[in-house]
């Protein structure tokens, strides 16, 4: 009888072994993170370890922001802005609202500033505002969109050092800067639906581009000095590039949203497009991950 225990027992244990094996992988150096996805409707930091700081539970997200405090800008739905303290507290939202013609607003992109207001674009409403702590709004800045959809205007927008924005319009396949009046002073035709565009301190635009399955850079002439294109890492398929990053080792951060479970969802890339480091979770996370934000262990 105590035999049939044991093995049972041991047996069990096995599982749970095996069960946080499979729950998280990363091959490469270990590193801490936050990581969301909307179809296991789940946020949270991890440590390099992989365990959790914290946790929330989500609808939707696009978008993220460590912030000085040890707190963080999220999103539990493309309705909201929500900021919370460093245990994963809310202690500031802002909600979308509606358009003057009464239609509906989505965010999906938003920054705190550092003269300390907050930057949402407002999807549907085709404009970027800056508010106070108050939720007042002090700046308003009009995009070019010709047929405003508060699911497509927008993905990510970017601060740029300038005072400017760097605006992923998915729908438009277009990368475009503004500046604070709405005036567009560069643009970028992607060729595909595009999720991200980060001005790098070489002046260059990092673009992850969508169903474009790539991440190119491109300099202010637009020619194209850096690409990551699908064959380029042998096993690894390119699904739905989202958010995109040069970290500061020159390698770049790529989040491979709805790749399947056969594919790491967060990869790190050389400049010789070597892969270094990659994640993938398909027990806590699931085929919907497209926001992950690289942290210091």
């Amino acid at each position: 009888m105590w035999n049939r225990v044991l093995i049972g027992l041991f047996a069990t244990i096995c599982v749970s072994l095996a069960s946080v094996q499979i729950q998280a992988q990363q091959s490469g150096p270990k590193r801490s993170m936050f990581v969301a996805d909307y179809q296991k409707k789940l946020a949270a930091v991890i440590d390099a370890d992989n365990n959790p700081r914290w946790t929330i539970s989500i609808r939707d997200i696009h978008d993220a922001q460590p912030l000085p405090s040890g707190g963080w800008l999220v999103q539990t739905s493309f309705g909201n802005v929500v900021e919370l303290d460093a245990q994963g507290k809310e202690v500031w939202r802002f909600d979308a609202g509606k358009t003057d013609a009464g239609g509906p607003i989505e965010i999906h992109a938003f920054r705190r500033l550092p003269n300390g207001l907050t930057m949402i674009a407002q999807s549907g409403a085709a404009r970027i505002i800056e508010v106070d702590k108050d939720k007042k709004i002090v700046h308003s800045i009009p995009l070019t969109v010709p047929n405003p959809d508060p699911h497509r205007d927008t993905r990510l927008v970017r601060p740029t050092p300038n005072g400017n924005y760097l605006v992923a319009h998915e729908a438009l396949g277009l990368a475009r800067e503004y500046d604070r009046t709405g005036k567009i002073v560069w643009e970028y035709n992607v060729g595909s639906k595009l999720y991200a565009a980060v001005r790098l301190a070489n002046g260059n635009t990092l673009i992850g581009a969508g169903d474009g399955h790539k991440v190119v850079e491109v300099n202010p002439s637009k020619e194209i000095v850096w690409e990551l294109k699908q064959g380029d890492i042998p096993g690894v398929t390119l699904a739905w590039i989202t958010m995109v990053e040069r970290l500061d080792n020159g390698n770049t951060w790529v989040v491979n949203c709805h790749g399947g479970p056969e594919n790491p969802q967060i990869l790190e890339v050389t400049p010789e497009k070597k892969l270094v480091w990659s994640f993938k979770d398909f027990e806590r996370f699931g085929n919907a991950l497209p926001v992950a934000v690289p942290l210091n262990p």
